[in-house]
């Protein structure tokens, strides 16, 4: 064991001026960026980086102590993501997130994203069709503050007018339904990535509960013959709001497939 102490503090005697050049010149670097530093330090940089990697192969090829070892990989890996990792401005990783990254992901979700759509179709095809059946099941999905009047005794003409008639638009705040619907959409999305890690009940429930929201409403206007009326004013802005909703719904999913099946990882590094 002291043999072994004994290497290990000579190994760090003739090589640990290297290593802290290479520690200041990283600090450096991440406080002002490569643009700022000198010449003669970018340039140095590679030719430490390789030390560094020549040092951690000897500490590993004799068994140095598991601190010298632990600190070397950690300079290492610093070192090489500084000198030879990817970076790109902020307009073009945002590009690259938008073009390649995001649809990447969303696409390695199919068949989570297809659960999620069919769980919010299922409730709007619950709503419109129990709505159909009994105009006064809409008082059991729509409440009175979202309803805001548009309710199975509202007439046909008055309906008309809460979509058309820029007199019924303005007492009955459309503009203020359409951002009291964008706001509880926000909610609801929230809800669903937030709760996906009680393994995926709430997504479900909170996905279908909404869609049968969307369905009775969509029956309400059907009923009177405003069908056509009713999805071109929902759609517009619906549609990336539904859109956004799935999204969290699949997240959500995400984090409830990590606690059911985390695979080889503990649940808590699956979560991660």
């Amino acid at each position: 064991m002291s043999d072994i102490k004994l290497k290990s503090v000579e190994f760090r005697r003739e090589r640990e001026q290297d290593w802290r050049q290479l520690e200041k010149l990283m600090d450096e670097a991440d406080r002002n960026g490569l643009q700022r530093m000198s010449a003669k330090d970018v340039v140095s940089l590679p030719v430490f980086y390789r030390q560094v990697l020549s040092s951690l192969s000897v500490a590993r090829a004799i068994s140095l102590d598991a601190n010298l070892l632990t600190y070397l990989d950690n300079l290492a890996t610093r070192s090489f993501i500084r000198v030879y990792g990817v970076r790109h401005g902020l307009r073009e990783a945002f590009g690259r997130f938008v073009i390649l990254q995001f649809p990447r992901e969303i696409r390695s979700y199919a068949r989570l994203l297809a659960l999620a759509t069919s769980i919010l179709l299922l409730g709007i095809g619950a709503g419109f069709f129990e709505t159909l059946a009994d105009p006064d099941n809409y008082y059991q999905f729509v409440d009175a503050e979202m309803a805001q009047g548009r309710d199975p005794s509202a007439t046909t003409a008055e309906l008309r007018g809460f979509l058309f008639d820029e007199e019924a638009t303005v007492w009955s705040g459309l503009g203020t339904f359409a951002s009291f619907l964008f706001t509880h959409n926000a909610q609801i999305g929230i809800m669903c990535l937030g709760l996906g890690v009680a393994l995926g009940i709430p997504v479900f429930f909170i996905l279908f509960t909404n869609g049968q929201v969307l369905g009775a409403m969509a029956a309400l206007y059907h009923q009177n013959g405003l069908s056509v009326e009713f999805w071109g004013w929902i759609l517009p802005h619906g549609i990336t709001e539904l859109c956004a909703l799935l999204l969290c719904g699949t997240a959500g999913l995400v984090l409830a497939k990590a606690v059911i099946l985390p695979g080889p990882y503990t649940r808590t590094a699956a979560l991660a």
